[in-house]
């Protein structure tokens, strides 16, 4: 293998490492505004601001992401929203 290949095959296994997971929260037609606020709130750490900006996002495009990092901190965070009963995954 050339220096170019092995430069290249290192960017690519780096680009894979930093690739971080994504909770992305869906529209529903149950929960409130309020409802959705305050749990973003709770389960991602948002701010008020932060979170009314993701409900008002997701209430128009149906979907928006609410939180990156490892799989290891969006699975509880995910669990939380999922418990109260907004519709969410993890991708």
């Amino acid at each position: 293998m050339g220096t170019q290949e092995k430069h290249l095959e290192d960017l690519l296994l780096a680009e894979d490492v930093k690739k971080q997971n994504e909770i992305v929260l869906y529209n529903d037609d149950v929960n409130t505004f309020d409802h959705v606020i305050d749990t973003l709130i709770y389960a991602c750490e948002h701010t008020p601001e932060q979170a009314e900006q993701c409900s008002i996002i997701v209430h128009y495009k149906g979907k928006c992401t609410v939180k990156t990092g490892s799989l290891s901190d969006l699975k509880p965070r995910c669990g939380m929203l999922l418990d109260a009963g907004l519709s969410a995954e993890i991708v």
